[in-house]
């Protein structure tokens, strides 16, 4: 990576995620980062992250779950044995907008963990309004935690994404053409995971440097592919 890659990075703070990559925060993800800096002073138990595909959720989660020790679940397959986990640990639940495999238990876990003082952070792409959630309880429940939203990246926290893209597939790519890239792809990191790795295989393919000129041929074909 060049000096003026690195500092395309360096310009936002990095977050130590212990085995996991850095956590780059912006103003976009500042919220949630800082629930994670304030466990275990958290205003109730439990507390639910909310946003987009690839935004940093799971990332997220990895870092507090790591930090506090908490044990993994899944909305979509939890189970009566769950219950015995959540009397004394803390407890990662992720994905709530895939669908709750049973209801019934995340009301439970919501209340063990409140009851032994212990903690739990859950995530999902929807609100808690928007949840297909049939049990009247939980559904208020859900509705009552603590929210904490990970916005769209902002220009910064995109460009500094689509740089570490390009960083983990060892491209060497200036400043400019990363700066062009942001300008021209949809605001979200799926969008800029998906046109690194199409600017990676048109690399590849024509045994060509990154460039401005071989991104835009490669946007101009993802827009065409849009219409």
């Amino acid at each position: 990576m060049t000096d003026a890659l690195g500092q395309l990075v360096l310009d936002l703070p990095h977050r130590p995620a212990l085995e996991a990559e850095d956590f780059l925060v912006s103003q976009s993800n500042c919220a949630a980062a800082d629930i994670v800096d304030r466990w275990p002073d958290w205003p109730l138990a439990s507390v639910l992250v909310v946003g987009p595909a690839r935004a940093g959720k799971t990332h997220l989660a990895n870092v507090w779950r790591l930090k506090s020790g908490a044990a993994p679940l899944v909305a979509s397959a939890l189970r009566e044995a769950d219950l015995q986990r959540a009397a004394g640990a803390d407890l990662v639940l992720e994905d709530l907008h895939t669908g709750i495999a049973d209801e019934r238990i995340l009301f439970h876990l919501l209340n063990l963990v409140r009851e032994h003082k212990r903690s739990m952070l859950l995530t999902s792409r929807l609100p808690p309004g928007e949840l297909q959630v049939r049990l009247p309880d939980l559904r208020s429940r859900l509705r009552a935690l603590p929210l904490v939203t990970i916005d769209p990246p902002d220009p910064a926290l995109l460009r500094a994404v689509l740089v570490k893209h390009f960083a983990d597939r060892q491209l060497a790519v200036e400043p400019h053409v990363v700066t062009h890239i942001a300008l021209h792809i949809e605001q979200s990191m799926e969008a800029a995971a998906a046109i690194v790795a199409e600017i990676d295989r048109a690399a590849m393919a024509a045994r060509r440097k990154v460039t401005r000129a071989l991104a835009s041929e490669v946007l101009a074909r993802a827009a065409e592919h849009r219409r």
